[in-house]
């Protein structure tokens, strides 16, 4: 599914907040001193609803000049723009220097809104929307959709939506292949939970339960729990705002500026190696050995610019040039990032990390300059990427693509690493790559097969794991078949319900009869326990009238495995078989083998219960047959079923 950030930026009291309001119902001032001054100081947050079920993100970012740096905090992890200019004063000063920013970070999509409509006459809104469309000209909101709106009197409300959603829908998703990334905003503690932070998750997928570090300090956490505009939730993707519950972490471990990312996903370095552009709306020239502000996610940091191939650097013009940073930054190579002098403070340019670990450079050196001309245009890594998609989904392994390469395999290492890092080859088993395009095929293909099956089954939890695996990959080992699937589980693309797969997007949607049907049933067996009537006797419960509903509520809770089939007349609710596999779990950390008597007499029933667990474990392969006794055929299962 994808996950849309839209950044709200302008001039203060230009009406960004009331805007957001009229477009979400939400209120993003949240501090009493923004209820009191109404201005935004800190970043706000909403979430947008189409009518087709799709969701954005809307940060509303502070406008007033003091309250820039907030502004940079919020902007890294915008995918759209809206630009919102007060009709009653047009461009400010913090319009255009907002307007830059939001270039340098690299956002290639948006619209204009001109705000408070309803204050002006019809001329001057003609006069404005012709002075603003002459000011976007050479930025990515030259040609885009200038929309007219009024907060309070609703007048151009349902367009402007519209064309948000279009906007939306056209939007790039972001990379779900790399490791999770959470630049931290804020950081607060809450009774009986303990440190919290909050951030927009700009790469990879954080689920409940993963181990996790604090850059650049190293330090090592756990993520306990999980929230998205308010909800609990087990999994957060790039492009959704997160609030993250940290384990074994106190606040002041924690401050604005680090970042929760994957363990050893990071580097931290004292020096960066970049692509450094000057705006051309800048009034600065920039020298060597300048000291700037350096904005970094949400992170600021003291710098000093050493130019590669220059003494200055003139507004609209870029170079390479190092970062040589007082603190140690995280960071990874293409991220983006804003400098503004010290004093006065005022954004002057940014750009683009090459080399986030690069050693020191001396200036005007052939060597390093070309280096980073390689860097740039990606091209070192392309071969490998190449050969790595000609291996398709047999997930070849560093030596095979050593030899393919005629690469030294310390050297190669290195490489893969980096290009799992930025997303451009997965890494579905230890040490097996797939390239990201070969990925994308395998996406798509199993989406379409997993469409189709909904369609046609629009009960069922989703398609069977064995037949997705027949249908998808064919001949293919079922560990590398696995490993493909999970990795698309892991981007979002689909997810597993029991023994079954379904589109990420899909749930299985009963009428209001049938939903008092599937209750009925499932509470049938729940009070039955381990010796439930057989099928046709819960059946022969519901009304003539209720027959039909209740043979498709059947099948739809044993496709979502709330009910487990042992045998055609016996099934078992989904936590009385739970219960089953403890005492089974029980048994087997205990003993090498379980007979029949032996497991009767440990749930306490009748031989029919137990011949049926033992023989549905036999199909299942947690256990093998031997004679009158049963061996443990699958050690996971202990695991699974620790008692």
């Amino acid at each position: 599914m994808k996950h849309v950030i839209i950044g709200t930026a302008g001039h203060v009291d230009h009406g960004k907040t009331l805007l957001i309001k009229a477009l979400t119902g939400i209120d993003t001032d949240r501090l009493q001193e923004e209820k009191k001054r109404g201005i935004t100081i800190e970043l706000g947050f909403a979430h947008l609803d189409f009518d087709d079920g799709t969701q954005a993100g809307i940060v509303d970012v502070p406008g007033h000049e003091k309250f820039i740096k907030n502004m940079l905090a919020g902007a890294g992890g915008i995918d759209l723009a809206m630009l919102v200019v007060a009709a009653d004063e047009g461009f400010m000063p913090q319009t255009v220097e907002h307007l830059g920013i939001l270039t340098l970070l690299g956002i290639k999509d948006g619209l204009v809104v001109i705000t408070k409509a309803d204050m002006v006459d019809p001329e001057w809104l003609e006069m404005m929307h012709e002075e603003i469309a002459q000011r976007v000209e050479g930025t990515f909101l030259e040609g885009k959709p200038i929309h007219t709106v009024s907060a309070y009197t609703g007048q151009g409300i349902p367009e402007l939506k519209e064309d948000l959603h279009q906007l939306v829908l056209r939007a790039r998703e972001k990379n779900l292949r790399v490791p999770f990334r959470l630049p931290v905003d804020r950081v607060f503690s809450v009774d009986g939970f303990g440190t919290v932070v909050t951030g927009t998750l700009i790469e990879g997928a954080m689920r409940e339960g993963d181990l996790a570090q604090l850059a650049p300090s190293g330090a090592e956490t756990r993520v306990r729990n999980l929230q998205v505009h308010g909800k609990d939730v087990e999994t957060a993707y790039a492009g959704q705002r997160v609030a993250v519950n940290l384990a074994g972490l106190k606040k002041t471990d924690v401050q604005r500026g680090d970042a929760v990312v994957k363990p050893d996903s990071v580097r931290i370095s004292l020096m960066l190696d970049v692509r450094l552009q000057n705006l051309r709306h800048s009034q600065r020239v920039i020298l060597n050995d300048s000291q700037v502000h350096l904005y970094h996610g949400a992170a600021v940091l003291l710098a000093k610019i050493v130019l590669l191939d220059r003494d200055s650097l003139n507004p609209g013009e870029s170079c390479f040039a190092q970062l040589r940073l007082t603190e140690p930054i995280a960071s990874k190579n293409g991220d983006r990032f804003v400098i503004r002098f010290l004093s006065p403070l005022e954004t002057i340019g940014g750009g683009t990390i090459l080399d986030d670990a690069p050693v020191r450079h001396r200036r005007n050196v052939p060597a390093v300059l070309e280096a980073l001309k390689i860097r740039e245009s990606g091209s070192s890594g392309d071969r490998v990427v190449q050969v790595t998609a000609e291996f398709g989904t047999a997930l070849p392994d560093g030596g095979k693509l050593a030899g393919k390469l005629g690469m030294d395999i310390t050297e190669l290492e290195e490489e893969l690493r980096e290009l799992v890092s930025v997303g451009r080859l997965v890494e579905p088993l230890p040490n097996r790559f797939a390239a990201a395009e070969v990925m994308d095929g395998v996406r798509d293909s199993c989406r379409t097969l997993l469409g189709d099956y909904h369609k046609k089954n629009p009960l069922h939890a989703g398609m069977k794991a064995a037949e997705l695996r027949q249908k998808l990959f064919k001949a293919m080992d079922q560990t590398t078949a696995d490993a493909l699937l999970n990795q698309l589980c892991e981007e979002g693309s689909i997810r597993r319900v029991a023994d079954r797969y379904a589109l990420a997007e899909f749930f299985v949607h009963f009428t209001k009869k049938q939903s008092a049907i599937k209750q009925r049933l499932l509470e049938s067996y729940y009070k039955a326990d381990i010796e439930p009537a057989t099928t046709e006797e819960i059946m022969a419960q519901f009304a003539p009238n209720e027959k039909a509903d209740a043979k498709q509520v059947l099948d739809s809770v044993l496709t979502a495995g709330e009910l487990v089939m042992l045998a055609p007349q016996i099934c078992y609710h989904e936590k009385t078989y739970q219960r089953v596999c403890g005492v089974v779990a029980q048994h087997f950390a205990e003993h090498e083998t379980i007979t029949l008597a032996e497991l009767r007499d440990a749930l306490g029933t009748s031989r029919k219960y137990a011949l049926a667990i033992l023989e549905y474990l036999d199909r299942t392969h947690v256990t093998k047959k031997e004679g009158d006794f049963r061996r443990l055929g699958n050690p996971q299962f202990l695991k699974e079923n620790q008692p």
